[in-house]
């Protein structure tokens, strides 16, 4: 995740805790992909719908925070790393991506 801006930079290298994000992001989001397959043997099971409703919301729940964690790994790093290089361009990139969070 080091490089997730600019890949072609070899300057930067990944740190700690890019390196423990990019873990805990991976482990979400296996956690994530579990809840999706148990979603799919629910409806094979003919599940109560709303228990069905109530496994999606969670599954929901749990990529939008892996979006946030992202988000905040993305500013912290590669936002930061871009506008102390000079790319101011990159500010009007994150606020879409953020007005497009919050809908």
């Amino acid at each position: 995740m080091a490089n997730c801006c600019n890949p072609n930079r070899k300057d930067k290298k990944p740190t700690e805790a890019s390196i423990k994000t990019q873990k805990s992001i991976v482990n979400r989001l296996n956690r994530i992909e579990g809840q999706i397959r148990g979603i799919k043997s629910m409806i094979e099971k003919e599940t109560y719908c709303d228990d069905i409703i109530n496994q999606i919301e969670a599954s929901r729940s749990a990529l939008h925070s892996v979006q946030i964690i992202l988000l905040e790994s993305h500013i912290k790093n590669c936002v930061v790393d871009q506008i102390q290089h000079g790319d101011t361009d990159v500010i009007e990139e994150i606020l879409k991506t953020i007005k497009r969070l919050t809908k």
